[in-house]
């Protein structure tokens, strides 16, 4: 079974990440606004980025990694700009020190 880490663009231009076995069930139940009150409030929503993975703890560690990044390096993600989020990647870090 595969599965998915999704990104999502709220009404109100937030990113919404989540993860599921689903995906299209999954959305469904956010067109609905039966799917978790953060986003239910923040209809509608656009579909960013979908990527499978073999294991649901790949997507979880994968879903709990996409939000600790920036909106500007989980952008870079959704656009496949890997010097991006490398580059966004090394600024966090020094921004750290």
């Amino acid at each position: 079974m595969a599965f998915t880490v999704y990104i999502l663009e709220c009404a109100d231009r937030s990113l919404y990440i989540g993860h599921t076995d689903d995906l299209d069930a999954r959305m469904q139940q956010y067109d609905a606004g039966t799917c978790g009150s953060y986003t239910a409030t923040r209809r509608p929503l656009t579909l960013l980025h979908a990527e499978a993975f073999e294991t649901r703890y790949e997507a979880l560690s994968m879903e709990r990694k996409l939000k600790g990044w920036s909106r500007a390096k989980k952008l870079a993600w959704v656009r496949g700009d890997w010097d991006a989020v490398h580059d966004l990647a090394r600024t966090a870090q020094r921004k750290r020190r």
